[in-house]
């Protein structure tokens, strides 16, 4: 029998179903290469809108996903993978009169996102009267976790000032803040907390029983201190981005036990594919892999930072490998970039219309985007101090 083309719209065809329990929110733009649906060929030009290492994937890492046994269950409690990940992180925080960090303060996941998720549902009871307030624009999934639990979402534009000036101290919170997330650094803008400011802010957390979520998804990219360990603090990890494998979606937080005890139980049994598993289990291994492209990869990001400081307003925390240019018109100027086969991230979700965002890659694919802004923003031939650095 053959289906028909589309579901008949009529009274029988129509499921009868409860009440939503959550409302329904819009999916969040990211980054990526573009999806035109069924039957649409892949993208096949440059992607500079994901802020991946372009030298990945790790080949250590890939070895131990290609290894990983699918044949068999994995063990259920991931016991191996939370104790390899704590003895790394350990000696983060030895001599700053902290424990250290055991199995049980290690909470696994597929991609931050699914964390964050859980983080929103643990903390912020459907029915509002709760909140997360984020330092500058949060990562667009954790805001949308946050709305389907009925949370309203407040955002600080200026946090350095709001730190520096002691605005953020319990009793400055918003009533009902039990979520504050900000980024380690901050993805688009690169800003940055320094360790008094984030000590205060936990402290500040800790009067009125909440969290800060701490996203260093892009710390890894840049030498960092070690943020200061607090039991309000949650430390979010999403390391696919530094060693070039997002596919297989390892993320993982480091939190005092209870916390993540709370997000454990949110997570069904076998949460994790025996390969994001086997990931996150080599990740210590693959620290040379790091620290050989990093340094590769920030001298591209410099380069590419100089070019783009003639065609506008450029924002880049020297190390990073995304920077921001401020142009007329994002939207137009990203469809018209996309048109020459170069993807570019607008920044219209984060609040800033204004501003595209663009992370470093291969010294050949940097060349290309640009060529492709000077064709587009009109300034010299986009090849002459390329060639002087090639």
């Amino acid at each position: 029998m053959t289906p028909p083309e589309r579901w008949p719209s009529l009274p029988e065809h129509v499921p009868a179903l409860p009440d939503p329990v959550w409302p329904q929110v819009d999916r969040a733009p990211h980054g990526g290469p573009p999806y035109g649906g069924p039957g649409t060929p892949p993208f096949t030009g440059f992607d500079f809108s994901v802020n991946t290492n372009p030298y990945g994937p790790a080949p250590s890492l890939v070895r131990a996903l290609r290894g990983a046994d699918h044949a068999a269950y994995p063990d259920p409690g991931y016991h191996a993978v939370r104790a390899a990940l704590a003895e790394w992180h350990s000696a983060e925080w030895g001599g700053q009169g902290w424990p250290g960090i055991g199995p049980d303060g290690v909470a696994l996941g597929v991609g931050a996102s699914e964390l964050l998720h859980r983080l929103a549902r643990a903390f912020l009871p459907p029915g509002g009267g709760t909140g997360v307030l984020s330092l500058h624009a949060p990562f667009g999934e954790f805001a949308r976790a946050a709305q389907l639990c009925g949370a309203r979402v407040e955002q600080v534009t200026e946090p350095s000032r709001a730190l520096r000036g002691g605005r953020l101290r319990g009793d400055g919170l918003p009533e009902g803040t039990r979520l504050v997330y900000l980024g380690y650094p901050h993805n688009p803008t690169g800003h940055l907390p320094e360790p008094g400011e984030l000590s205060a802010l936990l402290n500040a957390c800790a009067e009125c029983r909440a969290l800060v979520v701490l996203d260093e998804a892009y710390a890894p990219f840049v030498p960092l201190p070690a943020p200061p360990p607090h039991p309000q603090l949650v430390r979010l990890q999403s390391p696919g981005k530094a060693y070039g494998l997002v596919g297989a979606r390892p993320a993982y937080a480091l939190a005092a036990p209870e916390v993540v005890a709370r997000l454990d139980n949110l997570a069904p049994a076998w949460a994790l594919p025996a390969s994001t598993a086997a990931v996150l289990a080599e990740l210590p291994g693959a620290a040379d892999f790091l620290a050989a492209t990093r340094l590769a990869l920030q001298g591209h990001a410099r380069d590419l930072a100089a070019e783009l400081e003639d065609l506008g307003e450029l924002r880049w925390r020297p190390g990073l490998p995304f920077m921001q240019l401020k142009v007329e018109d994002a939207a137009a100027l990203a469809a018209a970039l996309l048109r020459r086969g170069v993807r570019v991230r607008g920044c219209a979700s984060y609040g800033e219309p204004q501003w595209i965002r663009v992370s470093a890659r291969l010294p050949e694919q940097n060349r290309v985007l640009v060529t492709a802004l000077r064709a587009e923003l009109g300034g010299a031939a986009g090849g002459e101090r390329w060639a002087e650095r090639s």
